[in-house]
């Protein structure tokens, strides 16, 4: 059995890594480096980061049981210090995954009706962490650094998430599933089905 805990320990430690490269990026560049596009339709480095720790703190208060509550899901203001403020939402979510995320405890997401198994809704933040890392890694040019064994399993999740039209589209969780032409690999089949282009770039934003 795939142990999703410690992989989306992997996975949050990776994009961690990468944030902090950003911030030193963006001491160097007074801050422009925050409004850079990335592969998320419409959101700036700065809105990805505001989800990503929203979606940590949500997943932590889920753990412990609290997930019912809307507030540990809302989109904190980061501006001032985004870096830190991720770091303290990954710091946050670790502990609670290690004592619930493994089990049946059930955790409570956003969303009617949407109970899950401690051990499915780590899958699925395991999913959109990994995904974010190679989000992140392109729109700051880095190389995400990640195992084959992380995208074997994060693929073996995406491949269970829903291409219907309620989950798809536009305003949806997802993007369309697009067509992989090129060598398919565990890491461009998860883009693909996530929606996203293995060639995306900030200078080629609207290839998504």
């Amino acid at each position: 059995m795939i142990n999703f805990v410690e992989l989306d320990r992997v996975a949050a430690l990776e994009t961690l890594r990468l944030v902090r490269g950003a911030a030193d990026a963006a001491g160097a560049d007074g801050n422009e480096t925050w409004d850079r596009p990335t592969p998320c339709a419409g959101w700036s480095l700065l809105d990805l980061l505001g989800h990503m720790t929203a979606q940590n703190h949500g997943f932590a208060a889920a753990a412990r049981g609290e997930g019912g509550l809307p507030a540990h899901w809302r989109v904190p203001d980061i501006a001032a210090d985004p870096a830190r403020a991720y770091g303290e939402s990954v710091a946050a979510l670790i502990v609670p995954f290690v004592e619930a995320g493994g089990c049946e405890q059930e955790f409570v997401l956003p969303g009617p009706g949407r109970t899950l198994p401690g051990r499915v809704a780590v899958s699925f933040h395991f999913l959109d962490l990994v995904v974010h890392a190679w989000d992140l890694a392109r729109t700051l040019a880095l190389e995400v650094r990640l195992p084959d064994s992380v995208w074997e399993a994060a693929l073996r999740v995406a491949r269970r998430v829903p291409t219907d039209g309620r989950t798809r589209g536009p305003g949806a969780l997802f993007a369309p599933v697009r067509s992989t032409f090129a060598q398919v690999t565990p890491l461009t089949e998860t883009l693909a089905l996530l929606g996203r282009s293995p060639h995306w770039s900030p200078e080629v934003s609207d290839d998504q």
